[in-house]
């Protein structure tokens, strides 16, 4: 334990002094970095993979689910899609020294706010390896450092992901410390890190509701989380019925294992019997179990009845609890109970009901005519995402470079005192 706690200690003392350092780097030689990254990635894809190899090694002896073995596979794609994240990221404007707004006050005092880093980040995380290079990218163009804290089953995949990042900051000389990988799968490590508040400045937990509760409820430290994704597709009366069906079955059945996936579809009455009984033919050909209201079995005979815990519940598989509203406003009310704040969809033809969706449902992306799975950094033009924040308090949705800085004031006098 005393190791551990030493090991943290080293790290989170090392990540705030290069933060400091980070702070001062200009755009180019961040950017520099970040393609310099990218190309290493990409040079040394054999040798990521050999790493790989040994976790996904170790995951099927465990006989882990092939959906986690997929999240924990370093394929050819996924490494070229780390690096395009890297350029990607590295062709946004950076936001540090940005100044959004400023005003003269009536004793000539001019008072702007200024773009900063946030500081210190630590990320902790489960099996995917990718997240090491999307989360670390991010906070470097940020002028952030990062503390990377992955799942046990990635141990391998992460280390020789973080070599990379050692090599090339130091090719910068830039400290090492700016970037690093806890090097243990022992757990006493997470709650080290929840305990250093005098060095970091946020956590960023993300994977299962489990991990995320552990860290919300043990940490000393602000904490940007998403307890799960439980996403609905409301589909309105008077609604195109093909581009419903279309934007349905892509919520659903693209990537079920995810947290922006359709977990709840609620079908206005007035067109449910025109709706559900194909709708439901397209799930069940892919593989969708549904479970129903009385209204959707009616319908839709080999759909199950739904329990009480599937509404609102988060599956991340092929199962989508159905549901017919009477109107709108029950369709609404039921998103405010059984919603997580994460992602919302209404599909409808009516301007005005769709302005009103988008002003009284509260989540993190509220769509209009389109599917849950846009609620993405990448998807919405952020570059990569460091993770996806339902908590308001500082960043809510996708967090891209801007929701990793904060602002602080400055001001310009010529001598004015406070009288």
């Amino acid at each position: 334990m005393d190791e551990i706690k030493t090991l943290i200690d080293r790290m989170a003392r090392g990540a705030r002094r290069a933060a400091r350092e980070l702070a001062r780097l200009s755009s180019s030689v961040k950017n520099d970095i970040l393609l310099r990254t990218a190309d290493r990635i990409v040079e040394a894809r054999e040798g990521l993979q050999a790493e790989n190899e040994k976790d996904l090694a170790a995951a099927r002896d465990k006989g882990l689910s092939a959906a986690f073995i997929d999240r924990l596979t370093l394929s050819d794609k996924v490494i070229g899609s780390m690096a395009d994240g890297l350029r990607e990221v590295a062709a946004l404007p950076d936001p540090v020294g940005e100044i959004p707004k400023m005003w003269k006050r009536p004793n000539g005092l001019t008072v702007g706010r200024v773009r900063i880093p946030i500081g210190v980040i630590a990320m902790i995380y489960e099996s995917r390896p990718n997240v090491t290079i999307d989360a670390a990218g991010l906070c470097l163009k940020a002028g952030n450092a990062i503390i990377l804290r992955g799942g046990s089953d990635a141990i391998h995949s992460n280390l020789a992901l973080s070599s990379i990042l050692q090599e090339v900051l130091a090719e910068f000389s830039v400290p090492g410390t700016a970037a690093q990988v806890v090097p243990t799968t022992d757990r006493a490590a997470v709650n080290e890190l929840l305990k250093r508040e005098g060095e970091i400045d946020v956590i960023i937990p993300r994977g299962g509701e489990g991990l995320i509760r552990f860290v919300a409820e043990n940490s000393r430290i602000p904490v940007l989380k998403h307890y799960k994704g439980v996403c609905h597709v409301y589909v309105d009366r008077g609604a195109d019925l093909d581009m419903a069906r279309e934007v349905c079955f892509n919520s659903k059945v693209q990537r079920p294992g995810v947290c922006n996936a359709m977990e709840g579809m609620l079908v206005h009455r007035d067109i449910a019997e025109k709706f559900l009984p194909l709708m439901a033919e397209a799930f069940r050909d892919a593989g969708v179990e549904l479970r129903g209201c009385e209204r959707t079995c009616q319908l839709v005979p080999f759909a199950r009845a739904a329990d009480e815990s599937d509404w609102g519940r988060e599956f991340l598989d092929l199962i989508l609890a159905v549901r017919v509203v009477d109107s709108m406003d029950e369709a609404i009310d039921y998103i405010a109970s059984h919603g997580s704040n994460h992602t919302e969809a209404i599909i409808t033809r009516d301007y005005a009901r769709a302005r009103r969706f988008l002003s009284d449902v509260d989540a993190s992306l509220v769509l209009v005519n389109a599917s849950t799975r846009f609620n993405d950094g990448g998807q919405l033009g952020l570059g990569a995402e460091i993770g996806i924040s339902t908590s308001k308090l500082h960043a809510y949705g996708p967090m891209g470079l801007e929701e990793l800085t904060t602002t602080k004031f400055i001001a310009f006098g010529d001598g004015q005192i406070r009288s």
